[in-house]
């Protein structure tokens, strides 16, 4: 039986790392740690408590995941994905409510790991991971408002209709030096990141903002203001336990739980992609829960893999778990020597930073391609999104992962009853022995949907790879959804990036027209798609025959 927990970086330990690699990892992590100096502040700002339990998240909980993490570059901390999450649990019972269920998730995530449910998570509809995405975007930007128009409100109300209503009451009341600062923000961090490639926009942003705002002491808010000087230590707290208040950890800290591990191996699929790896999902989910058991008592909020940080380290060279750690070495350096000067970054600049933040978290791209797609995608696109944003994240991940369940069982069941009366792609080809040996073929049997995707899109990849060229057959796939969608394409650009050719066979008329709706066969020729695996395989054979000279 396979081990569910062996760590990238001590199989990578055993191999030996080159030291050009280590000066390249050492170099990534000092660029990713100033990309997380003030996402880190922001996001804990932003979902309610002090600014250094953000530092100490990505400190602790980043070293820690880079340490024992089945990825070799995935960077964790403290996420936007948890922003409103976090926010709740703290409104309702403080931080001490956060502590037990931040602590659960770990133990959670762990059992998760050991039990190998790691591929499991993988499972979850990728048109309920944009919607819940989306409407946490949206929520991120709803609750900055207050501090990018420097609006004159003490205690900002908890739901969506609620704080507009709060905003435009207080709206003739706005401190017109806040929106100038944010505007100034935004700006910087959009032009910056076209004339800095290694230096973060957000980190410019905020050294330029703050300096300008002391020196010409700008009556705007201040991280001081709020919340003091950052302590430059960290120390065990653990707060008092409230038995009457379990169930209450139990639900946050499983939902707490789920959505880091969705969010960590979303990050830890999407940098495979950009390095050519794989990682250890179970491995990984273990990582995560030993992180989210040891941060919370120091002081730390929930963390997880983060996309853009773990994409900024592949970026600048990033191999190894190295750069994980370094980054957060990076951190703890930054509070420990330059951690009293936080207290000058104003909010407005913070709140910048954010709406940038949220706008990437959008996926307003994904958003309308899955509108655009079948209806059972859009029911729980829509769904999802509007439990997140007009009820909790809590009950739209519960209520998107039932509702998906009992669409697909209607479609299955409809899909069950429906009478084929014309089947492609029949032909059969007798002798294989005179096929040319890098021509691989793989067949995709039965639907292409969220439970199956991407598993069959890894093997595509690891059939691709080891050949020139490559046939999907698919003529028994009888309906492709969202998730099969992505993961389809995303399987067709990664062996197209490699040169290496792509024939599809067989295509039922529905599925050929979702693909075509979805843009998915623009990455092939119209050349490359087949009615009959015969003529795929007479194509493919034509296409490996040496060049004429």
């Amino acid at each position: 039986m396979k081990d569910p927990f062996t760590p990238k970086f001590f199989t990578l330990l055993r191999s030996g790392f080159e030291k050009q690699q280590i000066l390249s990892d050492l170099m990534a992590g000092v660029v990713v740690g100033i990309v997380a100096l003030p996402l880190s502040i922001a996001f804990a700002v932003a979902s309610g408590v002090s600014p250094e339990r953000g530092l100490i998240t990505g400190i602790l909980a980043g070293f820690l995941i880079a340490l024992l993490g089945g990825s070799r570059v995935q960077i964790g901390g403290p996420t936007g994905a948890f922003v409103i999450l976090i926010f709740e649990i703290v409104q309702l019972k403080g931080y001490q409510g956060l502590f037990y269920s931040t602590l659960l998730a770990g133990i959670i995530l762990v059992f998760f790991g050991v039990l190998k449910l790691g591929k499991l998570l993988k499972f979850i509809p990728h048109s309920l991971i944009v919607g819940f995405t989306s409407g946490i975007a949206l929520v991120i930007f709803t609750t900055q408002v207050k501090d990018a128009l420097g609006l004159p409100l003490d205690k900002v109300p908890g739901e969506f209709f609620q704080k507009w209503q709060a905003y435009g009451g207080a709206f003739s009341d706005m401190n017109p030096a806040a929106p100038a600062v944010t505007a100034v923000t935004i700006g910087i961090v959009l032009l910056s990141g076209r004339v800095f490639k290694r230096i973060p926009g957000s980190f410019i942003a905020i050294l330029l903002v703050s300096l300008v705002v002391r020196l010409l002491d700008i009556p705007v808010s201040t991280i001081g203001s709020l919340f003091g000087e950052i302590p430059r230590g960290i120390s065990l707290t653990i707060p008092g336990f409230v038995h009457s208040d379990i169930p209450f950890y139990l639900q946050s800290g499983l939902v707490l739980a789920l959505l880091g591990g969705i969010e960590s191996l979303l990050s830890a699929t999407v940098s495979d992609g950009m390095i050519s790896g794989n990682h250890r999902s179970n491995t990984e989910m273990i990582a995560q829960g030993i992180a989210n058991i040891v941060t919370p008592l120091f002081g730390g909020i929930p963390a997880t893999g983060a996309i853009a940080r773990t994409a900024t380290n592949v970026k600048n060279g990033g191999r190894t778990p190295i750069a994980g750690m370094t980054h957060s070495v990076t951190l703890l350096c930054i509070m420990l020597f330059f951690g009293r000067f936080a207290s000058y970054i104003p909010m407005p600049c913070l709140a910048g930073i954010l709406i940038i933040v949220a706008y990437n978290m959008s996926e307003w791209r994904s958003f309308a391609a899955i509108l655009r797609s079948n209806r059972n995608d859009r029911i729980v696109l829509l769904v999802t999104f509007i439990l997140t944003v007009v009820v909790d994240l809590v009950a739209a991940i519960e209520i998107g992962i039932v509702l998906s369940s009992l669409l697909f069982m209607i479609r299955m069941s409809e899909f069950a009853e429906k009478r084929i009366d014309h089947i492609v792609d029949t032909d059969v080809i007798e002798d294989y022995s005179d096929l040319p040996s890098d021509l691989g073929i793989y067949e995709i049997s039965g639907p292409l949907f969220f439970a199956s995707a991407r598993q069959y899109a890894e093997v595509v990849k690891e059939v691709g790879i080891t050949n020139r060229a490559i046939i999907i057959r698919m003529r028994h796939v009888s309906f492709i959804d969202q998730t099969g969608q992505k993961a389809l394409f995303d399987a067709l650009r990664f062996l197209r990036k490699r040169g290496i050719k792509v024939l599809l066979s067989g295509l039922n008329h529905d599925v050929r027209e979702t693909l075509e709706k979805s843009g998915i066969l623009e990455i092939l020729a119209e050349q490359d798609i087949y009615e009959t695996f015969k003529d795929a395989v007479n194509s493919g054979r034509v296409s490996l025959l040496p060049p004429f000279h």
